[in-house]
Parts: C-alpha cells; structure tokens; sequence
C-alpha cells in the first residue's frame, strides 16, 4: 500500500483524525499542543497521528490534502483545516457541535 493511501485509511478510519507533531500527552509544538487541547475540552474523542512516528506521512501529508502545514484535522476524511481553524470553530462555539455531527455521521455509515 502505498503512502497515500495509507492516509486516506487513517482518515477514514474514524470519524476525527488530527495530525500532530508529538501526541494530545506529549505534543511536540505549540500549535500541535493548542489543536490537541481544543479538541480534547470539548468531550469528543478523537484520533490522532504523531506524524514523528512516519516519516512517509510526515513528507506526503502536506500533498494529499494540498495544506502545508501541521496539525491538520479531519472530520469524516474531510480536512477541516489547522490549528487555527479549530481554536476558531472553538471561539465561535461551533467546534463540539461539529465534532458530535462528525461521530455521529460516522457511526451511521
């Protein structure tokens, strides 16, 4: 399987995805760090990738979606966007919302 479609399977294979350097215990980065922590005040599980742990995915990440840079988030194998994008979602109150539609699409699948 080659590296982008070994990323398509992680994006589809839960209904919000994050990219990160490092993990939501031990990010690696700030903006990493402030992704993690906003998904993870809302209650909604998520996924992760510490894209340190493949150096694949770390180099054709910024490819399969056409963003640069990291972290990146996915609802349903969708790119949301970055760090930003979610601390925003969060700041306006869309964010949990958006979550809980996301697992709940994925779930009736």
């Amino acid at each position: 399987m080659d590296v982008l479609e070994r990323i398509q399977q992680q994006v589809d294979s839960a209904p919000i995805v994050l990219y990160m350097k490092g993990t939501p215990q031990f990010p690696q980065c700030g903006f990493s760090a402030r992704a993690a922590q906003t998904l993870t005040s809302t209650g909604v599980e998520f996924a992760y990738v510490n894209i340190f742990e493949d150096q694949e995915v770390f180099q054709n990440l910024p490819t399969f979606a056409d963003w640069p840079t990291f972290p990146q988030v996915y609802f349903n194998s969708e790119l949301v966007g970055g760090g930003d994008i979610i601390i925003e979602m969060a700041e306006i109150g869309s964010l949990k919302g958006a979550m809980e539609e996301a697992v709940e699409k994925f779930d009736n699948k």
